[in-house]
């Protein structure tokens, strides 16, 4: 990877493009959980894009992004604890036609029919609350098609990613590849895909007491499948099946569905409201029941004017009774954007399984934010 954009940075490569932007954010969070948590943080992410377009519409194009982090957190202003990192965030080169590309290096895979609650979350960590929208990509190889009627097919291989992604909550093996795939096309008012991933987790790593135990590597294989329709209102639905093969463990199987709709009201500016319904299980067979979890989303969303609005958020967990509360006032403009976040929630942060404990939304609180795109 490293070498391929050394030499497409090379003058042999004549590059038709250049364009170098970056994003600069702080903010600064007071919250009780407990007793009282102050944090203060400064990132910078600066992006240097090159692209080259040859003739029959090919074109070569790589981009390469850093993530600078520093912050302060701790109970008090003169009790504070340091962290900072400097890491790749984006590092991919690609070539693509009109109907084909292929892009390998550190990159972002995302897809599925969910907004919130995303079974489909494979190779990402996205927090819906997260106002940035910000993620680790994966290192591995990315090849789509598309075809004359909109239908794509993606397949890719990833090598090297020992973290947890997504719901993740046993790690890949290290030095073991993981490959996959997905097939999407239309379907009546909207459309319907199904994917596909292998990979062999290292059971001594788990998040899970139980499943820490296991000898390894253990394979591990993924099915899903996920659809949208406009039929009046916006309908999807998303659902997976994962089967990982313990020798001891008996809950073999996890199994994940999300339902959810959304609608525009006129209202106003027209408000905008979305709900989802998350379905999480464990169990000893694919068709059996087992150990379960729900959880339902709800937000709402309503502009006040070309630059500001508001929205809010709920999620609850129906086992354990416990809410998620967020209400989000942003200012967006060409260069900056300003982010109020009042938040109220418990003191364990459980949207996205394996990032308990680490969010900035535990307890009650709140958050501004600060962001200059250049």
């Amino acid at each position: 990877m490293r070498v391929a954009i050394v030499l497409f940075l090379a003058p042999s490569g004549f590059a038709q493009h250049f364009e170098f932007q970056g994003q600069l954010s702080g903010w600064a969070a007071a919250s009780r959980a407990g007793s009282s948590n102050f944090q203060f943080g400064l990132r910078y992410i600066p992006t240097l894009s090159l692209t080259k377009s040859f003739a029959n519409s090919y074109a070569l194009d790589a981009e390469i992004s850093v993530n600078t982090y520093a912050a302060a957190m701790g109970p008090g202003m003169g009790h504070l604890g340091t962290s900072g990192t400097l890491s790749p965030y984006r590092m991919w080169l690609r070539f693509s036609t009109p109907q084909f590309e292929a892009r390998v290096g550190l990159q972002k895979i995302s897809f599925g029919s969910a907004a919130i609650l995303r079974p489909l979350m494979w190779f990402d960590g996205l927090d819906p609350n997260d106002p940035l929208q910000l993620t680790t990509g994966v290192y591995g190889l990315l090849l789509r098609y598309t075809f004359l009627n909109n239908a794509n097919a993606w397949a890719w291989g990833l090598y090297g990613n020992d973290d947890l992604k997504g719901w993740e909550t046993t790690p890949t093996q290290k030095k073991t590849p993981e490959y996959g795939g997905r097939f999407q096309f239309p379907l009546f008012k909207g459309e319907m895909a199904f994917s596909y991933h292998h990979r062999r987790i290292d059971p001594g790593g788990s998040l899970l007491p139980q499943v820490s135990l296991e000898p390894g590597p253990v394979p591990e294989d993924r099915f899903a499948v996920d659809g949208k329709w406009d039929v009046g209102v916006g309908l999807w639905v998303e659902g997976t099946l994962g089967r990982q093969d313990f020798g001891f463990f008996p809950m073999k199987y996890q199994k994940t569905l999300n339902l959810g709709l959304d609608y525009t009201f006129s209202i106003g500016n027209g408000l905008h409201i979305l709900g989802e319904h998350l379905i999480n299980q464990s169990s000893a067979k694919a068709l059996a029941r087992g150990d379960t979890a729900e959880f339902t989303a709800l937000s709402l969303d309503y502009p006040l004017g070309i630059t500001d609005r508001v929205r809010g958020m709920a999620f609850y967990a129906w086992e354990t009774g416990d809410w998620y509360r967020f209400l989000t006032w942003q200012r967006v403009t060409d260069r900056w954007s300003f982010y109020i976040i009042g938040f109220w929630n418990p003191e364990s942060y459980r949207i996205i399984a394996n990032q308990q404990g680490k969010s900035v939304f535990i307890g009650r609180g709140i958050e501004v934010m600060i962001v200059f795109n250049h």
